[in-house]
């Protein structure tokens, strides 16, 4: 890393020059970034605050200690909550403001006063799909409790504590590159982080999809190919799983609503794979007779993390463990008595309904037979150098009509039907804090339940363990009670039948307490089998992370800590076990050329992990890709119906069930096309694209170097991302890791009378580029490898390795 940092403090002018130019438009006043007094050079950072450190903070009520161990992790003992949670926002701030800036003007649709017009209609669509709305509607529930208010106000002075005691000379690196300052946080800000976690877990929306597939092919090929349920499952509440509650009427069905939306908007590929792990053993299959959890929660990764680690103690209060980086509280972690995780559910909340409008003025909409007036929200972005723009957007009853005319150049826009009314959970009036701040100072699995209660969005598979020796999982979130599949086609706007018909009760959400196989677990497959009586969606992520894992923890006795970090890096593929020997038997060995037939014996051996110098890896990741695309592009790409293709589940399904069928012809050529053709022109493709780009078979072939798995800066700075790391891993194993995609953090916690936390993330505590904690944890986590962590009973605690410490005091 010093060298990096040394060609760093070189090459970035020259480099600002070209990337501000070309990506922004006006290049910061570069003078003013080397000056040598105030400029980046003073950005370089010492190992350590130094020990016995003193600050005076007016804005707590008492003493506050804070030691930092060996990763410049805090270890924070106050007397009280406030100060708890004014220390957590002081110190996260001290090591990630620009981050938490960055992060919260990119969710409000503000980044055009930082980078000018080059960013407006990534602002314009932010504001447009309801975050800054949603986020005010989140924290009117967060401050109508007192607990929730303490914390975010604690939260937010003790963030702008910190901003009030900087210079420009000491301003985050980030700041002198785009040349602003930061302003004064707000609990405001707070809300917007959650929000843009909804929208990051949001996955995504199909309907208008679906609804031209319905159009084009009919209700029943659209069934056969999109089915509500997934032919092969391993749900997260285990099958045959009793559920002990009466359910709530079920909303009737409206008359079928199969509009057809038309524009310029590019076919979707269904992309599957990258998600989260949790699970958690029993004592009956630990070797300490103690629970075991596990979570590693996949994201994009970057510099500095999505995640910041830290320890909170305070009376009531002692817990370890990462929180979000602008909202106070720990998210993922521990305690003495209990430790929680979460994944995504993928649960349909967000839903688009067509709107029929009385006029082009858009001030009156159709809706249970008679004419509704709309209202107005007023926008204001301000550009830097220019103008501020208004931008008006619609309100239904439903929510904001996203668009009227699609902007160009904005591809997170395509998937965004015209003219229609977004409905989302985001908008709902919550409050999720109060989740976190019953699970920190959680003692059993009745704290567990309560804590639940209170949480709204984005849906989580909350796991939970306790060293009163129960496990449970509970999918969770706030669910509209709906019909079967509403929402799984574009929705009548009209219609108050089409609304969200209220909420399933919070106590009948799917969960599962200490089942008879010892253990729990989720990978964002469907939550549960078809017998639960709610829907929560038509389609999850595939079974296959979530089948590997249930296979291993059900033949796993006398688990370790270490037996779960290694199973944290699995990389084998049933994906690969299900389709592989089907197309191998299909390949024509005798057509192949000399490459061909050498990856061909390559892939016949392989031993299906996706391990990070397997080339056997590469050729099928790529030929299974291709294959896919020949089966459906021809069928689902149509100039102006935008569409999506059918799943891997079903396209598995028809290679190993229906090898004659129909889709394998290619309607567009005048051959009849065979699987047998198709399964051949996609391995000879993936062959010669992998030769054309990486030479002959060999090293370049190895799949840690196909994979390119990278952590790159938040802001895509050159020179402040990771190297290209050699790692296994892939979408469809434990391990599942892309190119810039992959477990954001790692955690392991043995339960028993002294609980022992493990755990990583792929960074550094520091969001500076010239601190030496800036990405340290890297390595460590590229080998799979975890900490120990400092779970600190005093300021004292002689188990840590302290190298600097804070003494805050208000006077």
């Amino acid at each position: 890393m010093n060298k990096v940092k040394a060609t760093f403090c070189v090459v970035i002018p020259l480099l600002l020059v070209y990337i501000f130019n070309t990506k922004f438009g006006a290049v910061p006043p570069l003078l003013k970034f080397l000056n040598p007094f105030t400029g980046f050079w003073q950005n370089a950072e010492p190992s350590g605050i130094g020990l016995n450190h003193k600050v005076v903070l007016k804005g707590t009520h008492d003493r506050v200690e804070v030691v930092f161990d060996d990763r410049m992790i805090p270890h924070i003992f106050a007397n009280n909550d406030y100060d708890v949670y004014y220390t957590q926002g002081y110190v996260t701030a001290m090591h990630r403001l620009w981050q938490m800036d960055f992060q919260t003007r990119f969710a409000a649709g503000r980044l055009s006063e930082v980078v000018g017009s080059k960013a407006i209609e990534l602002d314009r669509y932010q504001r447009r799909m309801g975050m800054v709305y949603g986020a005010e509607n989140s924290l009117e529930g967060m401050m109508q409790d007192p607990k929730s208010k303490e914390m975010m106000t604690a939260y937010t002075e003790g963030i702008n504590a910190y901003i009030h005691s900087l210079s420009k000379a000491n301003l985050p690196l980030e700041y002198k590159i785009l040349d602003f300052v930061p302003e004064d946080w707000t609990p405001l800000k707070c809300a917007l982080l959650l929000k843009q976690m909804s929208a990051v877990l949001a996955m995504g929306s199909d309907e208008f999809y679906m609804s031209n597939i319905l159009k084009k092919y009919g209700p029943e090929v659209t069934n056969n190919l999109f089915p509500d349920y997934p032919f092969r499952e391993d749900p997260i509440i285990p099958k045959g799983t009793k559920w002990d509650f009466k359910p709530l009427p079920i909303p009737a069905v409206p008359l079928a609503f199969n509009q057809m939306v038309t524009g310029d908007i590019r076919t979707k590929q269904k992309i599957d794979g990258i998600g989260s792990n949790n699970w958690a053993l029993s004592g009956e299959k630990t070797a300490s007779g103690s629970p075991i959890l596990e979570n590693d929660p996949h994201l994009d990764l970057t510099l500095p993390s999505i995640w910041y680690q830290i320890q909170l103690h305070a009376p009531g209060l002692n817990a370890y463990g990462v929180s979000l980086p602008g909202a106070p509280g720990i998210t993922i972690g521990f305690n003495q008595n209990i430790a929680w995780g979460v994944t995504n559910v993928a649960a349909d909340v967000l839903d688009f309904y067509q709107i029929k409008f009385k006029d082009n003025s858009h001030k009156e909409y159709w809706y249970d037979n008679k004419w509704n007036r709309t209202a107005e929200r007023l926008e204001k972005i301000k550009i830097r150098g220019s103008h501020t723009e208004t931008d008006t957007v619609i309100y239904t009853h439903h929510g904001p009509v996203v668009y009227f005319q699609r902007p160009e150049k904005l591809s997170r826009a395509d998937n965004v039907p015209l003219g229609h009314a977004l409905r989302w959970i985001a908008h709902e009036k919550s409050n999720e804090l109060m989740t976190f701040y019953y699970l920190n100072r959680g003692k059993n699995y009745t704290d567990y339940r309560k804590a639940l209660t209170y949480y709204t969005a984005p849906a989580q598979n909350f796991i939970f363990a306790s060293a009163d020796n129960d496990i449970a999982i509970t999918p969770n979130g706030k669910f509209p009670l709906k019909w079967k599949d509403q929402g799984k086609f574009i929705l009548d706007g009209s219609d108050p039948k089409s609304d969200w018909q209220g909420w399933i009760p919070a106590s009948q959400n799917p969960t599962v307490k200490n089942p008879p196989r010892h253990f729990v677990s989720s990978a964002n497959q469907s939550s549960t089998d078809q017998t639960y009586p709610y829907y929560i969606n038509w389609e999850f992520s595939s079974y296959e992370r979530g089948k590997r894992i249930n296979d291993r923890l059900s033949k796993m006795t006398n688990a370790t800590a270490d037996s779960i970090r290694l199973m944290q890096s699995d990389a084998y593929s049933i994906f690969a076990e299900n389709l592989l020997p089907a197309l191998l038997s299909r390949v024509d060995n005798n057509a192949l050329n000399a490459t061909q037939k050498e990856a061909f014996n390559i892939i016949s051996k392989w031993n299906k992990y996706y391990n990070a110098k397997e080339i056997g890896a590469s050729v099928f990741d790529l030929w299974s890709t291709r294959l896919f695309f020949d089966i459906w592009d021809d069928d689902f790409t149509i100039k102006g119906i935008p569409m999506r293709y059918p799943s891997r589940d079903r396209t598995i399904e028809l290679i190993l069930k229906d090898p004659n069928s129909k889709w394998f012809d290619n309607v567009l050529t005048s051959k009849k096309e065979t699987l047998n053709d198709l399964v051949n022109e996609s391995f000879k493709y993936a062959c010669d694209s992998l030769e054309k780009k990486l030479g002959p078979i060999g090293k370049n072939w190895e799949w840690a170097r196909v994979k390119q798995t990278h952590v790159p800066h938040l802001a895509n700075i050159p020179g402040l991302g990771s190297k290209t790391l050699m790692m296994g891993g892939a979408k469809s194993t434990i391990n599942a890791l892309g190119e810039k995609n992959g477990p954001s953090w790692r955690m392991v916690v043995e339960l028993g009378k002294n609980p022992k936390g493990h755990g990583v993330f792929p960074g550094g505590q520091s969001g500076n580029p010239g601190s030496p904690f800036y990405d340290n944890m890297i390595e460590t986590w590229s080998r799979g490898e975890l900490y120990d962590l400092y779970f600190m009973q005093t300021p004292k605690d002689p188990s840590a390795k302290i190298i600097s410490n804070l003494h805050i005091s208000n006077k």
